[in-house]
């Protein structure tokens, strides 16, 4: 999608949560190495976020670009929600500080298959993606139904789930591109 969107000559930035930042590396340290206590996750989580938004995402929406992230504050309220943590006030402490998205592009797929590929990736799930957490982790975000939400069918093959991701995004990005090529 970055690339397609560059090719149109959008100016976008991508990253990704947890970030590679202090906070983040614990986090992805942890997903491999025993996970931390909850309460310690999700902190992490908040002070990732907040150094995320502070030094890469607001400047970037300020300089008029297009902000593309591999997760974000929904991605915590799932996760963070399978150890008991209320979502909705995951999702409101998050809004103090974090912008809302425009678009949120949840890519569905059965967990079988997600399962399957977890296992193609490195022969194994980490803690954050056993069977029950993932199932839990699908009705959290199937909670999330505001306007900006939008689900793509990522099981069908990946060029077809990308003209389905296009097909959303393109019609949202109009405004945005035609102020950039006047």
């Amino acid at each position: 999608m970055t690339e397609t969107l560059r090719k149109q000559g959008a100016r976008v930035t991508q990253s990704r949560e947890p970030t590679d930042g202090p906070s983040g590396r614990k986090l992805r340290d942890s997903a491999t190495t025993g996970r931390l206590s909850a309460e310690e996750e999700l902190d992490l989580f908040h002070k990732d976020r907040q150094e995320h938004v502070e030094t890469l995402i607001n400047p970037a929406l300020k300089a008029g670009e297009i902000v593309i992230l591999d997760r974000y504050y929904f991605s915590t309220m799932a996760y963070q929600g399978t150890r008991g943590f209320d979502p909705q006030e995951i999702r409101q402490t998050n809004e103090q500080f974090a912008p809302r998205p425009d678009l949120l592009l949840l890519l569905e797929l059965s967990l079988d298959t997600a399962i399957a590929r977890i296992g193609v990736r490195d022969g194994q799930g980490n803690e954050f993606e056993r069977r029950e957490s993932l199932q839990l982790c699908r009705e959290i975000f199937h909670s999330v139904t505001d306007d900006f939400v939008h689900i793509i069918d990522a099981d069908q093959p990946a060029e077809q789930a990308h003209k389905a991701i296009m097909a959303v995004v393109q019609p949202a990005l109009v405004p945005l591109l035609d102020q950039d090529n006047p």
